[in-house]
């Protein structure tokens, strides 16, 4: 029994940090039909993400703003996520990334971590367009097609599922060195709230 349901206020205190073994290993599948519990703890996780990105709301709860929550960064061995940017909600079960482009963006200001309470500095690469088959959660398949900086909150929250911190991608030796085979070009997000609310850690899932 979960303690998470849509009347749940996720807060801080809820996150696992970024030392947990939970978020080095791969998570499990979710199971169809999508159950009461696993529906709940999603609606949950995705009020967590709207909470977060309202001025008033994040500020009395010290909540830090986010894009994307996968599951296991509040201790839920399930692969899902949800996520929330430009005012598109998406709830995702067993995420597969099917297709990706050749070229590669990143975010010049880094990406950050609802599970990591400290900065990093690098670029993170990701592809810049990707084809993602998925279960919604009433557990219909679909897929979506994502492009820029929806692409990049989706591939990092799947990174999350498979046991890969965002860090993990950043050069070791030269952190803001890129790839010099690809075509990799900078991203910036152009929404108000990005801009306003994701000025100092642009990037936190």
């Amino acid at each position: 029994m979960t303690k998470f349901h849509p009347d749940y206020m996720i807060t801080m205190k809820d996150f696992v940090k970024e030392h947990s073994a939970i978020l080095r290993k791969q998570t499990q599948e979710v199971s169809r039909p999508v159950t009461n519990e696993d529906r709940n703890t999603l609606l949950a996780m995705l009020q967590y993400l709207k909470n977060s990105q309202n001025q008033t709301l994040a500020k009395k709860y010290k909540l830090r703003p986010g894009s994307g929550l996968s599951a296991n960064q509040i201790g839920v061995d399930k692969r899902m996520f949800a996520v929330l940017f430009d005012d598109e909600e998406m709830m995702l079960i067993n995420p597969k990334i099917m297709s990706h482009s050749l070229n590669m963006i990143y975010l010049p200001e880094g990406e950050g971590c609802l599970s990591v309470n400290r900065p990093v500095p690098g670029f993170v690469p990701r592809y810049e367009r990707i084809k993602v088959k998925a279960y919604d959660i009433d557990g219909h398949e679909i897929i979506v097609q994502l492009q820029g900086y929806g692409a990049i909150v989706v591939q990092h929250e799947i990174d999350h599922l498979n046991g890969i911190m965002f860090y993990d991608r950043i050069n070791k030796e030269h952190p803001f060195q890129l790839p010099n085979h690809v075509i990799i070009e900078s991203f910036l997000p152009f929404s108000s709230f990005l801009q306003k609310k994701l000025a100092g850690i642009l990037f936190s899932c």
